[in-house]
């Protein structure tokens, strides 16, 4: 007669599975709100005033930068601790995020592996069709190699490499994730794609070819120089004249792309997002740990925000350049979450040339530590 009673090994099975469920759960499509915690919602009602004298004092330098460079410059900072408050030049519209994006394709693959649906150590298989131009080696890479999560996750982040997000990307779903991004903020993201599908939205209305075009095709472009040439090499591809294309410029080009909201965001939204990472209210602690460690060791940030700020400052960030567009954000003193964390988001549009957004940044990382991070200096001080 066959026992119906269950082994030792399908009790600890049951075990595993719901442990995991439960992760899921909490880290899942339930995330903890900041509604549920009076402490957390008065630290941020504080943070979210306007009258710390920090505010009009960096308002003020901010002007000056952003009238000394050509286009627009966004720029959206909170502050908690001592003198909390927030600066917003958002102008209360979305914002072209370019690789920024990349925060929150991570955030999305550490609370899959917080929930128990994916392994740092899970490999990937790279394919010929997973290549796309950008930053990072992955491009130098021969398909048939395979990586893990880990260190996809690691390249993504800290080199910005677009080949090992689309990846991360593919693995997650772009329906999950963005379902993801709207939980955790509450709206304000436009839809956010895949690299790869930023280049067929670009040149996809210049002519009907571009859709049959593989994925080398476009890594190609990127060996002419940006602007007419880089039309040109386009013609070629699709083995067409120039005169074929329906573009004039190729800052036509992605001016048109640019006002759909794909990749975009509200900066108060990104704001959102960031200050619930850094508070804990989106990963575990080892993977919230991990992510800031990443947003630290990024490759791509040394021309920007960090280099105008007070030697020695703890700023976990990220950045995103494409054709005008240039963003950086991130959090001064992570660690400190609701308790002393500065917010800073930034991003410039429309400018002639990349050195003029970078001005733009550094002038923002000095007005920091003369203005806001003063206030943080001063309360470390006073606490001692």
């Amino acid at each position: 007669m066959t026992s119906h009673i269950p082994s030792r090994t399908t009790f600890r099975h049951a075990s595993i599975l719901l442990a995991i469920a439960l992760l899921a759960a909490c880290r899942g499509a339930d995330a903890p709100s900041p509604a549920s915690d009076p402490d957390a919602r008065a630290a941020i009602a504080a943070a979210q005033t306007t009258d710390a004298a920090w505010v009009g004092a960096l308002d003020t330098r901010i002007d000056a930068l952003d009238d000394a460079i050509p286009g627009r410059f966004g720029v959206y900072v909170r502050h908690y601790g001592a003198a909390p408050g927030t600066l917003d030049r958002g102008d209360d519209r979305a914002w072209y995020l370019s690789s920024a994006i990349k925060i929150p394709v991570a955030i999305a693959v550490l609370e899959q592996v917080d929930a128990g649906a994916l392994s740092l150590d899970e490999m990937l298989t790279l394919a010929q069709t997973d290549f796309v131009d950008g930053s990072g080696d992955m491009l130098q890479r021969k398909p048939g190699e395979r990586f893990s999560i880990g260190t996809l996750l690691e390249k993504s982040l800290r080199d910005s490499d677009s080949t090992a997000t689309d990846m991360l990307i593919r693995k997650l779903g772009e329906d999950r994730l963005n379902a993801r991004i709207g939980e955790w903020t509450g709206g304000g993201f436009g839809p956010v794609t895949t690299i790869l599908q930023v280049r067929y939205d670009a040149y996809g209305p210049v002519h009907p070819g571009v859709a049959r075009l593989d994925n080398m095709a476009i890594v190609r472009l990127r060996n002419a120089d940006a602007g007419e040439a880089r039309l040109q090499a386009l013609a070629r591809e699709l083995g067409v004249a120039r005169t074929d294309l329906d573009a004039d410029t190729l800052e036509g080009v992605f001016d048109a792309y640019y006002r759909s909201d794909r990749n975009t965001a509200t900066l108060p939204a990104f704001a959102t997002l960031l200050d619930r990472l850094a508070a804990g209210e989106l990963l575990s602690p080892d993977s919230t740990r991990l992510m800031l460690d990443h947003m630290r060791g990024i490759s791509t940030g040394d021309r920007r925000i960090s280099a105008g700020l007070p030697p020695g400052t703890d700023f976990a960030q990220k950045t995103g350049t494409q054709l005008r567009r240039a963003c950086n954000v991130g959090v001064v003193d992570p660690e400190r979450a609701r308790d002393g964390a500065t917010l800073v988001l930034a991003c410039a549009e429309d400018f002639d040339d990349i050195a003029d957004a970078e001005t733009a940044f550094q002038g923002l990382g000095r007005a920091l530590g003369e203005t806001v991070l003063v206030s943080k200096a001063a309360e470390t001080r006073s606490s001692r």
